[in-house]
């Protein structure tokens, strides 16, 4: 077991920040995530989150993947502190951090995430993983490859309550399967060449594309703007949000922002 004893990274506002759809609460203090192919089991203990893995383990995969080398209180310490909604939302967020996350995983998980609450996301993405998904103990499924969803007829992608997404998401395994959009090699480009790479996907708009820039090649310069977001520039920042201030960290606010606006926090 590591024990990660940190203010700034709390699991279970992680699990319920919106994005990553395979790290769930077992119970009161357990929590399992997939991810790189393997199952990572979590206790939140009064010492602190408890990975039950190696220290190797930890050191090659979650470490890096649960970004530890960043400091985030830092990060909320840049906030402007005349900015009273943002140092609030920054305070209530503490313990999020922006996951390392395999990019066709992110890219398809948030083709899936359009106009989907975060459990119908959830049960999409899990319905995917157990029918085309390789196993990987105590029956659970690593996520498809893009090979073998580009194998698939449409009418098992839409047997996975994707609606109208289905045809988007076999479309963009077809083009990462093939090569004509190279999720690995792309990740070398500038992030203005990255969006418009991403956006050539089907079903592939700018919010979805700053998703997996941030969440999947941990751009945190990105912003992603949806619903709730666009709720707050509306009411707090009419005349517009300091994206100056904060570019190279922006991603990271913007998830303080949607996890203290989701929390019914006055906006």
């Amino acid at each position: 077991m590591i024990t990660i004893n940190n203010p700034d990274f709390d699991i279970q506002k992680i699990a319920d920040s919106g994005q990553c759809f395979r790290l769930n609460r077992t119970t009161e203090n357990d929590y399992l995530l997939v991810a790189q192919g393997r199952v990572l089991r979590l206790e939140q203990t009064p010492d602190g989150t408890a990975l039950d893995c190696t220290r190797e383990a930890f050191e090659a995969i979650w470490e890096s993947y649960f970004d530890l080398e960043t400091d985030y209180a830092a990060i909320r310490a840049s906030i402007d502190p005349n900015d009273a909604f943002l140092v609030g939302a920054g305070a209530f967020g503490a313990g999020i951090r922006i996951l390392r996350q395999d990019p066709w995983e992110t890219l398809i998980s948030f083709i899936i995430s359009q106009r989907k609450n975060i459990p119908a996301i959830k049960k999409s993405v899990e319905l995917l993983c157990k029918r085309y998904g390789e196993p990987i103990g105590d029956g659970v499924f690593a996520f498809p490859t893009a090979e073998r969803i580009a194998g698939l007829d449409l009418e098992c992608l839409l047997d996975c309550s994707l609606g109208y997404r289905g045809k988007y998401i076999q479309a963009a395994a077809k083009m990462a399967a093939s090569g004509a959009v190279d999720l690995d090699k792309i990740r070398k480009q500038g992030d203005d060449a990255l969006l418009e790479t991403l956006k050539r996907v089907p079903g592939v708009g700018e919010k979805v594309a700053n998703c997996v820039m941030l969440f999947g090649y941990h751009r945190l310069s990105r912003f992603p703007v949806d619903v709730w977001i666009d709720r707050v520039f509306t009411n707090r920042y009419p005349d517009g949000f300091p994206f100056e201030r904060y570019g190279s960290v922006g991603g990271v606010l913007q998830q303080y922002i949607f996890y203290y606006a989701r929390s019914g926090a006055s906006v």
